[in-house]
């Protein structure tokens, strides 16, 4: 695979670890009892973009080792699973 694959993958692991992380450890407004008016009374009281960001980043770094070692040093691909040809 080229380099370009590897990105393409990385970046689709990256977005879907983000929607895992994002509520890990978040406490809503409501949860701290101090709602600011406007807003919804479940909305994040304080959100760490950084946090979440690294979080994300590491965990989508050994997603994506696996899957580099599993496809590339082991050897194994999707066409390796057994399915069933219809019409045969």
């Amino acid at each position: 695979m080229s380099i370009v694959t590897y990105v393409a993958i990385y970046f689709v692991i990256w977005w879907t670890v983000l929607f895992i992380v994002l509520p890990i450890g978040m406490r809503s407004q409501i949860d701290d009892g101090d709602i600011v008016l406007g807003t919804a009374h479940s909305a994040p009281s304080r959100f760490k973009v950084g946090q979440a960001a690294l979080r994300t980043t590491l965990l989508a770094f050994a997603v994506f080792a696996v899957f580099y070692l599993v496809t590339e040093v082991w050897g194994y691909s999707i066409d390796m699973i057994p399915h069933i040809v219809p019409g045969t």
